[in-house]
């Protein structure tokens, strides 16, 4: 596991260093994950290793958004008169999300030829 570990924050890096280095607009997280792709689509044997890995980080993926709480808990004195418009942001952009992804299932239905109306 350890291992598996050690690639995907290896790849995550190579992304940060490409990202960084070229300017793009793209995070190197991203950029990490598409190598990390390409070498599974590469290689199974490496698909089938990192598997195991992979579903104990999906596991426990809310653990990663404590942080992100805590840090929003400890500045909300810096959210002041813009926490009603960064909320109302939040709630539009999720229905205006989920309406996308409504009509983008409602599409790919009707082109692989749903029967179900």
């Amino acid at each position: 596991m350890i291992y598996h570990l050690a690639l995907i924050l290896i790849l995550q890096l190579v992304g940060e260093v490409v990202s960084r280095s070229l300017g793009l607009a793209v995070p190197g997280p991203v950029i990490g994950m598409v190598l990390l792709l390409i070498l599974m689509i590469a290689s199974s044997k490496v698909a089938q290793a990192i598997r195991d890995t992979a579903m104990g980080l999906l596991a426990h993926l809310s653990l990663l958004f404590v942080p992100a709480g805590v840090g929003i808990v400890g500045h909300l004195q810096t959210l002041g008169s813009d926490a009603v418009a960064i909320f109302a942001t939040i709630i539009i952009s999720t229905i205006l999300s989920i309406i996308v992804g409504c009509y983008a299932f409602l599409v790919t239905a009707r082109l692989i030829g749903s029967a179900d109306e």
